[in-house]
């Protein structure tokens, strides 16, 4: 037995003699972490969000509540554009159906020559303005969503 082996030497600190070794250096640090690009465009976006959250602060609050009031209103009337055109397809579907009913024709073939007429339309063949009840306007706003719409109008 050596004298080394029996006497242990304390610090004076005797805390950092019981204290944890240092963590090991990462090896592979860029497996570990977001790589410098990465970083630098997170940053980039964060930026450009606080500059657009600034730019709102900015605002008097009477402006910024003049244009919630603005889209609250807009909404609503969009809202209550949504229930007018919902109550009068379903008034004229009842119209149609019942018509239909005196004449002998089902409800299918009444839904399949309203499919037809609704392709006639999205595809540019019937630009009839119906005695003056479809604005230009409004052929004008279906055209502008023709894409959307055919979707609608797929008879399969």
């Amino acid at each position: 037995m050596t004298p080394k082996d029996q006497i242990q030497i304390v610090p004076a600190n005797a805390q950092a003699a019981f204290a944890p070794p240092p963590p090991e250096p990462v090896k592979n640090a860029e497996k570990t972490g977001p790589m410098l690009e990465e970083a630098l465009a997170r940053n980039e976006e964060l930026a450009d969000k606080i500059e657009a959250l600034d730019a709102v602060l900015a605002k008097p609050l009477s402006e910024i509540l003049a244009d919630r009031e603005k889209a609250d209103e807009a909404a609503l009337a969009w809202d209550r554009f949504g229930a007018m055109w919902m109550l009068s397809q379903r008034a004229m579907r009842r119209v149609a159906l019942d018509l239909a009913a005196q004449l002998g024709v089902s409800e299918e073939e009444v839904v399949a020559r309203a499919m037809a007429n609704a392709n006639a339309v999205l595809n540019g063949a019937d630009e009839v303005d119906l005695d003056g009840t479809v604005a230009p306007a409004q052929l004008q706003h279906i055209a502008r969503h023709r894409n959307f719409l055919r979707k609608q109008f797929r008879t399969s």
